[in-house]
């Protein structure tokens, strides 16, 4: 395989990190359906420093901890077999029960037939909370005794956490590469081939994507044809994330079940990503509409005594009728979204928006055959540069706004750059090292740009909305 000159580099730079995108190696998978982040792990455990791959040491591994038939699972369970799984669970605290509960879907494993004994809570206090876990289980079946009925019972747990990663490493490793060097080691670490791209804007249009994986509260819209790959940067790239695919949604699942007094999906994750938003039904519009005005605005919410607090960010993603010149066939793109989200005070709480026609659709050529870095160690990267405050404070400094400028506007120009901040310059935590050049070209005027449009297609809905942007710029 020959590698690019950015493959090369990044080996040399990362070299304790890269792996090598080689689809023959990556076979090995087929027929069990992983996210990226668990087939680099197992790459990366089972091959050597030039590529060559144990293919029979992850054929064992695979076939102990990760069956290629889940339904055989709960079987084997009720012969008294332990059951070992590197999988992905859900733990729920049963309040009335008095008992944490887990369930595994891949495995048709119900929260109601398993549970999590004390001594494993104990042991794992900080890490076995609420929400979607990934990790190496031990299963056993406890039979039933007198009027108690039998149960699954967790009886080993470790932590699907293979990096210890140091930012600083990520930072000073990042200083080796020119800016445009370093958006194609962002393009390939999403296992995209950086050559299949035409030109700088399309890169960073698709790199946008990446926002809310750094971003808290970072609210966002994409709309695009079909094709773009969106499903597939949301459902792969990190453990920390969480895609809905159309279907019933309630303020229940979302934020806070009333019945069984616990948060929803937004309390444990770094981002929700709503794909398919055409075909996503709210069970409660009014409902929704008024939770989602509050979370998106403040990052909170009232549900009867329960007030939900989240740090969640969000995006919308829907597709968009094109013209033959591939360009929005209306002007009023908003008219796409489900009638729930029409509502101008509603979408004018998105803070930004992605312009998915000037994405290429996917195709043979973007499959990555190259040195990258490891998609589990930059989906950890990511989700550590989130709660990074020295890239904010460096906005919040350079950036300057007239008296008049509306505070929402500010605010989403704000935050966009700061996550594009995070993404593209790591290393610059100061405004003595920032080149306010660069910032102004790759962070600022796509921020302005982004919540320009936002603007614009509410004034389209309400004219009350301004359709102008206020000024902002570098200081």
């Amino acid at each position: 395989m020959i590698m690019s000159s950015i493959g090369q580099k990044i080996k040399q730079v990362f070299p304790d990190i890269a792996i090598l995108k080689d689809q023959d190696n990556y076979s090995v998978f087929n027929g069990r359906n992983l996210p990226s982040f668990v087939k680099d792990f197992l790459i990366r455990k089972h091959i050597d420093s030039d590529g060559n791959l144990s293919k029979e040491a992850i054929f064992a591994f695979l076939d102990k901890h990760i069956p290629d038939d889940n339904n055989v699972v709960k079987n084997r369970l009720l012969r008294q077999e332990q059951v070992q799984l590197l999988t992905r669970f859900i733990i729920t605290t049963d309040i009335k029960g008095g008992k944490v509960r887990f369930a595994i879907p891949d495995a048709g494993i119900k929260s109601n037939e398993a549970v999590i004994p004390d001594y494993i809570i104990s042991q794992h206090r900080e890490d076995l909370i609420d929400g979607e876990k990934w990790g190496v289980i031990k299963l056993i079946y406890i039979p039933p005794v007198g009027k108690e009925k039998g149960y699954i019972e967790l009886a080993d747990y470790k932590p699907f956490r293979p990096y210890k990663v140091d930012l600083q490493y990520f930072r000073e490793c990042r200083k080796q590469f020119t800016t445009e060097e370093w958006i194609d080691v962002l393009l390939a670490a999403m296992e995209y081939n950086p050559d299949s791209f035409s030109g700088t804007m399309q890169k960073l249009e698709f790199l946008t994507r990446l926002l809310i994986f750094v971003e808290p509260r970072l609210n966002m819209i994409e709309l695009a044809p079909k094709g773009t790959g969106k499903s597939y940067v949301f459902g792969n790239l990190s453990k920390y994330g969480w895609l809905i695919s159309g279907g019933k949604v309630s303020r229940a699942k979302l934020f806070y079940d009333k019945s069984r007094q616990q948060p929803g999906i937004m309390k444990n994750y770094d981002f929700v990503t709503f794909d398919e938003i055409q075909t996503i039904i709210f069970q409660d519009p009014p409902e929704m509409q008024a939770i989602l005005k509050s979370y998106l605005e403040a990052g909170n919410a009232t549900v009867d005594n329960y007030k939900f607090l989240s740090e969640c960010s969000t995006m919308l993603m829907g597709n968009i009728e094109l013209t033959s010149a591939n360009l929005p066939r209306h002007n009023k793109y908003f008219t796409q979204l489900p009638e729930s989200f029409r509502e101008s005070a509603l979408l004018d709480r998105f803070h930004g928006f992605i312009e998915g026609w000037y994405l290429p659709r996917m195709n043979k050529s973007m499959i990555l055959k190259d040195w990258t870095l490891n998609v589990e160690y930059f989906s950890e990267v990511l989700h550590l540069l989130r709660t990074a405050p020295e890239y904010s404070m460096l906005v919040n400094e350079i950036v300057y706004s007239e008296e008049k400028s509306d505070l929402r506007d500010l605010k989403a120009v704000q935050r966009i750059a700061t996550a594009y901040s995070k993404l593209l310059f790591p290393h610059i935590t100061s405004t003595e090292e920032l080149d306010k050049n660069e910032f102004k070209l790759y962070c600022l005027a796509p921020s302005i740009r982004r919540r320009g449009i936002i603007k614009e297609q509410c004034h389209k809905i309400d004219e009350e909305f301004k359709e102008y942007m206020p000024e902002i710029r570098t200081k």
